[in-house]
């Protein structure tokens, strides 16, 4: 391995949060290393870059008040190239508040139609329309990288999507076109719902009421229906105000925020004003609330826009939150028709934990809607703790058989009181069972994607025949690695050495060469 470069180092806080220690710790450098050493073989298929974020302060921040979810934005990437990796590089999401921490100049220009700036893009990136974007949600800016992941700007969709977009688009297979629901304070009680076409602009958009102002991480998407998750997770406006407000006005105030803020759509000057604001918040105003309804939408998926209203199902749940599905789809059961809905949930998020994700542990579980009759059942697919699920996605919205997830122990699950722990399992949801990946017990792991063996090299053509891929960290090298399994055995084809740690983070994705 060729060391290049090793730049921008900054200054983070000592580990009193669990979000901010072990495998959740931020790094502290930039490093550009190239012809990295390999163990294995790479398939050489895999001509790309593996892709994924995740929030990295790039300065000193309170650990009592750290929320996770606000770390300014991180992009690690390997590139995969004729069985060999190629280089590694790590670069932070140049916000105006990134580029005063490491002292650079401010960008020439600012766009801020595209969102609000006190927050970095620190959630996922993929590939779409030639671009690389680093993606976050709540009416925050997101942002175009180069192909080396080096920040381009603020990203609109060429000005025709504005006040920022969502962490969690849905690629149709079919088509190629990237669906999304955004949700933004700045829209009052409704969220948007999204399409963005295979040249990169917004053809479509559908504005849905809602109950309140919920923090809506993720949706799912089927061939016939776009499925909207309006949980009890929502703005808390208290945490909106200022911290240093003369006593007097904390009261009006508050009867004002709580009147306003969420409630209805911010006017354009005003929120122009809000996304000037480029002063890095790293407090998140989101937490659990007992007297919002729990309930799932479900909107046919060319209803509504142009003016037109959409139209929404509502079905009535149990009280829980949901950050991500793992697939949906539809199907005819006996002249019922039905909607299977696979996900990661949560019995309450934000409540007594508001540092991050560590109120109770998250659970794979099935909701199944009968569309005919209106009767939602829930079903407990797996109890063990379980994040980041993913599948094949050129299964999207079909009826999938497996599924991947990443278990989690200790950490920020218990409150720090153990060390971290994680695991990989394969669900297999027509035999009902599950495997547990062989992975050496030192190694720790985030979200692993699926990349499916192009249908010319495969064998098998089986639904898991494809490389799961992902980072992990190996404790008894203190190394960090980008690692490729076999997605039907769970076993390793190869592992990348890097040249330094790679936090959890949050998702990623495979950006296939153009």
């Amino acid at each position: 391995m060729r060391l290049e470069a090793e730049v921008n180092t900054a200054v983070t806080a000592a580990p009193a949060n669990p979000y901010l220690d072990d495998f959740l710790a931020p790094v502290s450098t930039e490093v550009t290393a190239t012809d990295l050493a390999v163990t294995g073989h790479i398939p050489d298929f895999l001509d790309g870059r593996y892709l994924r974020n995740g929030p990295n302060p790039v300065a000193e921040v309170d650990p009592a008040t750290y929320h996770w979810f606000t770390g300014d934005g991180m992009v690690h990437g390997v590139a995969l190239r004729g069985g060999r990796a190629d280089w590694y590089r790590n670069r932070w999401v140049r916000t105006a508040g990134v580029r005063a921490a490491l002292g650079e100049p401010a960008a020439a220009a600012r766009n801020l139609r595209a969102g609000m700036q006190s927050l970095g893009a620190n959630t996922n990136v993929l590939a779409h329309a030639g671009k690389t974007l680093a993606l976050v949600e709540g009416g925050v800016a997101n942002y175009e990288l180069s192909d080396e992941l080096d920040t381009v700007g603020a990203c609109d969709f060429d000005g025709t999507l504005t006040g920022g977009y969502t962490a969690h688009p849905h690629r149709d297979p079919r088509t190629g076109e990237l669906h999304a629901v955004s949700y933004s304070f700045a829209r009052g009680r409704t969220v948007q719902y999204s399409v963005i076409d295979a040249h990169g602009h917004a053809r479509r958009t559908v504005d849905i009421e809602v109950s309140g102002s919920p923090m809506m991480h993720d949706f799912s998407l089927t061939d016939k229906y776009v499925v909207i998750y309006d949980l009890p997770v929502t703005l808390d406006p208290m945490q909106m105000l200022p911290k240093k407000m003369p006593k007097w006005m904390r009261h009006p105030a508050q009867l004002v925020a709580q009147a306003v803020v969420g409630r209805v759509p911010v006017p354009g000057p005003i929120a122009a004003l809000m996304n000037r604001n480029e002063r890095s918040a790293y407090q998140l105003p989101y937490a659990w609330n007992p007297k919002y309804p729990a309930r799932i939408g479900v909107m046919p998926r060319d209803t509504g826009g142009n003016g037109a209203a959409a139209v929404v199902r509502w079905f009535e749940i149990e009280p829980c939150y949901v950050y991500h599905p793992l697939n949906a789809y539809s199907e005819v059961r006996n002249s019922h028709e039905v909607l299977v809905l696979d996900v990661v949930r949560y019995e309450r998020m934000f409540d007594r934990d508001r540092r991050g994700p560590g109120d109770t542990a998250p659970t794979l579980d099935r909701w199944t809607i009968n569309l005919t009759t209106g009767a939602v059942t829930s079903e407990r697919r797996d109890d063990r703790s379980q994040e980041f699920p993913r599948i094949n996605e050129t299964l999207l919205g079909s009826r999938h058989r497996f599924g991947y997830t990443v278990g989690i122990g200790g950490g920020f699950v218990d409150s720090g009181r153990s060390k971290m722990s994680s695991a990989l399992y394969k669900h297999d949801y027509a035999t009902g069972s599950s495997m547990i990946a062989p992975l050496d017990p030192e190694l720790l792991i985030g979200e692993m994607s699926f990349v499916p063996r192009p249908a010319a090299g495969s064998v098998s053509l089986s639904e898991d025949d494809g490389i799961l891929m992902g980072y992990g960290y190996h404790r008894g090298r203190d190394e960090g690695q980008l690692l490729l399994l076999d997605a039907q055995t769970c076993e390793s084809v190869a592992t990348v050495h890097l040249p330094q740690r790679v936090p959890m983070g949050f998702h990623g994705n495979w950006a296939p060469r153009d």
